[in-house]
């Protein structure tokens, strides 16, 4: 498996707009969440071992910071052609079996993707109230067999900052995971 790290998206980048379908059809865009104190964007997968990995932090953090006003979707943008562990029916069958309480949609174009500069699988992006982006990096330090227990350490101490009015601090780690899987042809030029 090919290790990508996130792309590091400048800090104060708006959040690019998007209209995308959920597991069950219903299109959900930016605009969705005008009235959330924050807003987290995770591009993820069914199949990926680092998403697989965290996928209970994930849907824990998700519960506990949903009700604190924070909005959480996740985006897969693989070639589901290609990645059948990837389409559609399989994200239905991943929200539940993971308990996942956020929206999971579908990039099939993979535009959305591209305007957010995603690389790879988890790559997380935290907007503020104003939809500047404040974070982007890793959900914590723990890594498939590193032995270091899934907390959301730092994806956490950046909502916390967000909710509490503060700076996020600017020493972030970049995420890191398998890459995106592109179509023939579709490959971005950003890296």
């Amino acid at each position: 498996m090919a290790l990508t790290p996130s792309t590091m998206l400048p800090l104060g980048t708006p959040a690019p707009d998007f209209q995308l379908p959920d597991t069950d059809g219903k299109i959900t865009s930016l605009n969705s969440f005008k009235d959330k104190a924050a807003l987290v964007v995770i591009f993820m997968c069914n199949h990926c071992p680092y998403v697989v990995h965290i996928r209970s932090g994930l849907a824990q953090l998700a519960k506990d910071y949903q009700v604190r006003g924070v909005a959480i979707i996740g985006i897969n943008a693989n070639d589901a052609q290609k990645y059948p562990a990837d389409s559609p029916v399989k994200m239905r069958e991943e929200v539940k079996s993971a308990g996942y309480t956020f929206p999971y949609l579908f990039d099939e174009t993979q535009a959305v993707a591209k305007a957010y500069r995603a690389a790879c699988t988890p790559d997380i992006f935290l907007f503020d109230r104003g939809r500047r982006l404040v974070y982007r990096g890793q959900f914590d330090a723990s890594r498939p067999g590193n032995g270091i227990p899934v907390t959301g350490k730092d994806l956490c101490a950046a909502l916390d900052a967000v909710l509490a009015g503060k700076p996020t601090s600017t020493l972030q780690v970049a995420s890191i995971g398998c890459n995106i899987k592109w179509k023939a042809g579709n490959e971005p030029k950003y890296f």
